[in-house]
């Protein structure tokens, strides 16, 4: 038995919840938004399809009660940036809106697991963790995963092989000074250069375009929200399953290659209990470089927004 907890029933929330329905990892799916009429018409339009898929109990309301029992507590709420909004004004919306947020969490469930999606997901990440005061285990962001699924898909087309058997990892901030790691990226364990298709120009073209594919699906369609829900389901699924798998997420630095006292993406190990470690990749001289850029970029900016 298990129970996943959403705050935030738009896009991301509720394809995260049809998306958890069909994987079928939890019995219980709590949705939350201050907006209980949204909440309810989500949530009966996946109990309408309860027949077609495995039984499983789905709760709604506007109230953090709900959170109670859950072994996860996803955050897909907050504030999105509006036109001439810098980020730093949408980071001070989404500071407020965690700090009253989070308490309420905490008051029904001292003993989840935080998995923060909302955007931007590192700095909320860090405030999660600093408002909750969970073990640093406990809480963490989805961080670089739908990047560095982007960057695997797109890899995977060039070299023409499946995704899954692309290793490669886009790490850092979900942002703008996000980088990928080409010092590891393999396809059965030869690096990507002796491939006989690897071209630079074109692995900097598939970058580029995985850097600005969200970008490209928000001028097309408005929003992202599948790939990302499916990302919900395959975290929430490795923990429930206690797998111990490596997934790209943002979560609390000590000090990785220099980068401290930041939440940022690296190939994080996670089981039932939360984070159990961070894979140290070796990276080179500029990627140790590009990782330390992104956390002074991190942290400059919760300094400018008082956080």
């Amino acid at each position: 038995m298990s129970k996943v907890a959403i705050v935030g029933a738009g896009f991301v929330g509720s394809t995260a919840a049809y998306s958890l329905l069909i994987d079928g990892a939890a019995s219980e799916i709590a949705l939350i938004d201050v907006n209980r009429e949204k909440a309810e018409g989500e949530a009966m339009d996946l109990q309408h399809g309860l027949q077609f898929r495995q039984n499983v109990k789905i709760e709604f309301g506007s109230g953090y009660e709900l959170c109670k029992n859950a072994d996860i507590v996803i955050i897909c709420a907050g504030a999105h940036q509006k036109p001439g909004e810098t980020r730093i004004d949408l980071v001070k919306k989404n500071s407020v809106i965690f700090g009253e947020m989070i308490p309420k969490i905490v008051k029904h469930n001292k003993s989840c697991i935080i998995l923060v999606v909302s955007n931007p997901v590192d700095i909320l990440t860090y405030l999660a963790l600093r408002y909750s005061k969970f073990p640093k285990n406990r809480v963490f962001g989805s961080g670089t995963l739908l990047d560095t699924a982007r960057f695997r898909y797109k890899l995977g087309q060039y070299f023409e092989v499946s995704p899954n058997s692309v290793h490669a990892y886009i790490l850092g901030e979900h942002g703008d000074s996000s980088f990928p790691v080409w010092t590891t990226a393999n396809i059965a364990g030869i690096n990507l250069k002796y491939l006989k298709k690897y071209n630079k120009k074109a692995m900097d073209r598939i970058f580029s375009e995985t850097k600005n594919a969200a970008y490209e699906i928000i001028a097309k369609k408005g929003a992202t929200y599948y790939a990302i829900g499916l990302g919900v389901s395959k975290i929430v699924n490795t923990i429930l399953s206690n797998q111990n798998g490596v997934l790209a997420l943002s979560s609390y630095l000590k000090n990785y290659h220099g980068a401290k006292d930041v939440c940022l993406s690296v190939p994080t190990v996670i089981n039932r209990s939360g984070i159990k470690e961070h894979l140290v990749l070796p990276l080179n001289a500029h990627e140790k470089k590009l990782l330390r850029k992104s956390a002074s970029i991190i942290k400059g900016i919760i300094k400018q927004c008082g956080c």
